[in-house]
């Protein structure tokens, strides 16, 4: 094992895919002459070519098209969007192309293609530079969505992203880029679809995914100084939801509470909330909660973006709530 940043363990998983399959390539904005807007891609041009390593104009609708016409016909494209929030320009291809192509085509063609780039808030970007999708493409049949929340999961999450046979949409975060973490050595990979139970507790099950964890972890960590035991979950992907990880720590807790960054309506959480009351309903001694973002459009100024985030105050008191602690 070696600490190494989110950025690094990004570049590590499509550098060890490309070497071993001369049909991966990644394009984008300045993934190449400039090693990439957040550096995740330093040194592939170098290695690779400029026929691996592709910069494209502003053009998001015309390069995920290109990427999913070449999926098509055998290549297997990682197309970066500098954020996703400008992948809404290209979501006619990702949404009516990608995901629906291997049903309309009767399974005559597959589209093995990954999407990734930033996701929601990065500090003062404002209100069209700080959103959340994972929930739209979530909603897709068709799309795999992927949410990693440390180096570790980075790697081994894009790593069986690049070599599924479906299209995966893979959701990283601008103030993760920098975050260091233990990654092994070795190749590993690790299974979409399965949540990780990060730490094991009796009194109540946290939930959450992508950077949103380090507030879920500060939570958890508090809670433990005043004896109160929370099992903490990281989905890891939210398209398939290991429900059966979620439901089986409910059963144990008796209690949940759910922290996502998105906005409130038809939010991964307000799924899993569904499912547990549906499945797990007499096992529940207290009403599912969750810790949202605000149901507005994220301001600019950093004291109107510290009251619409979710933070560690909020979950705690979420948590003595369904404890029914008064203190």
């Amino acid at each position: 094992m070696r600490e190494i940043q989110f950025r690094e363990a990004l570049r590590e998983a499509m550098t060890e895919e490309m070497r071993k399959d001369e049909n991966i390539y990644l394009m984008g904005e300045e993934v190449a002459e400039y090693n990439g807007a957040y550096k995740v891609s330093q040194g592939m041009l170098d290695e690779f070519g400029a026929k691996r390593v592709i910069d494209t104009p502003i053009s998001e609708l015309g390069f995920a098209g290109i990427g999913i016409g070449s999926a098509m016909n055998g290549l297997k494209p990682i197309i970066e969007f500098m954020t996703f929030n400008f992948s809404l320009v290209a979501i006619d291809q990702i949404i009516n192309g990608a995901a629906k192509m291997m049903s309309m085509s009767g399974g005559q063609f597959s589209v093995p293609i990954v999407f990734r780039g930033p996701t929601g808030n990065a500090g003062m970007l404002s209100s069209q530079h700080s959103q959340c999708f994972e929930n739209w493409f979530a909603n897709c049949p068709g799309l795999k969505v992927v949410v990693p929340s440390n180096p570790y999961e980075a790697k081994g999450l894009l790593k069986s992203s690049i070599i599924d046979p479906d299209p995966v949409i893979f959701m990283e975060s601008e103030l993760m880029y920098g975050d260091k973490g233990l990654v092994p050595e070795e190749t590993y990979y690790l299974e979409l679809g399965k949540a990780h139970i990060v730490k094991e507790g009796t009194d109540v099950t946290l939930v959450g995914f992508g950077k949103i964890m380090k507030v879920v972890y500060a939570a958890a960590e508090e809670l433990a100084k005043e004896g109160i035991s929370a099992e903490v979950i990281d989905l890891r992907t939210v398209r398939p939801i290991d429900y059966d990880t979620v439901i089986a720590s409910v059963k144990k807790t008796n209690r949940l509470v759910l922290v996502e960054e998105s906005w409130p309506l038809g939010s991964i959480a307000t799924e899993i909330a569904f499912k547990v009351q549906k499945d797990a309903f007499d096992y529940l001694d207290a009403p599912v909660l969750r810790i949202m973002g605000g149901d507005v459009p994220l301001p600019y100024a950093p004291t109107l973006i510290q009251e619409y985030l979710p933070n560690p105050e909020r979950v705690i008191k979420a948590v003595k709530e369904v404890l029914y602690v008064t203190k």
